[in-house]
């Protein structure tokens, strides 16, 4: 008697345990749908699908003005740690400062317009020009950078007429990044993937 009493016990419990789990997925969803029950949702979706011919349908919302921002995240941790360990000069640090605005959203490059989608990567003397400063100092930084594993230079095109080659510079974004940091593209990791022996001691690593 006593084992049937307890399984019946537990059996209800169970129920009791599993009817409160439903409701509170209940009110989630609720939440979720400000306040609109799931029941009228899923009505709505059946009037629209069958308003369109069967098809299939979505709920979306219009985005956001602010969804078209650009901006670059400084990753704090990390920063405190260089800074902290004098891993950066005031000189290397200003430099940083002032080219974060140049930052390609996603593949992290200095362009000349983060707003075109046929953006140029900028040339160290291009980037001279638009911090009106020399080249040579530019120069001296992104090699001082790159040795630090901040930089990375990433061969370009021959200039027509000259020997020389362009580079496209990508900032490493384990110290700065515009992007969805869950979400970083393969060909960025690829470039730093030689970084990584430079940053063992830094208290964040996206990838």
């Amino acid at each position: 008697m006593k084992k049937r009493n307890f399984r019946l016990n537990f059996t209800e419990a169970d129920q009791n345990a599993r009817l409160r789990d439903l409701e509170i997925e209940k009110e989630q969803l609720k939440e979720e749908y400000h306040g609109v029950d799931q029941e009228e949702v899923n009505q709505a979706m059946k009037t629209l699908s069958k308003a369109t011919g069967g098809k299939e349908i979505y709920i979306g919302t219009k985005r956001s003005p602010k969804s078209k921002v650009k901006f670059a995240q400084f990753i704090q941790d990390n920063w405190n740690y260089a800074l902290e360990n004098d891993y950066f000069t005031d000189e290397q640090m200003l430099f940083l400062l002032r080219v974060q605005r140049f930052m390609q959203f996603k593949s992290n490059c200095l362009v000349d317009d983060i707003h075109s989608r046929s953006a140029v990567p900028l040339t160290q003397k291009a980037i001279a020009q638009r911090l009106k400063t020399s080249a040579p100092k530019v120069s001296r930084i992104v090699n001082e950078l790159v040795e630090k594993g901040i930089i990375v230079k990433a061969q370009g095109h021959k200039v027509e007429g000259n020997n020389a080659r362009t580079y496209a510079l990508f900032i490493n974004p384990n110290i700065i990044y515009s992007g969805e940091r869950d979400n970083i593209e393969t060909t960025l990791k690829a470039l730093f993937a030689n970084s990584k022996p430079l940053f063992k001691n830094f208290p964040v690593t996206l990838f």
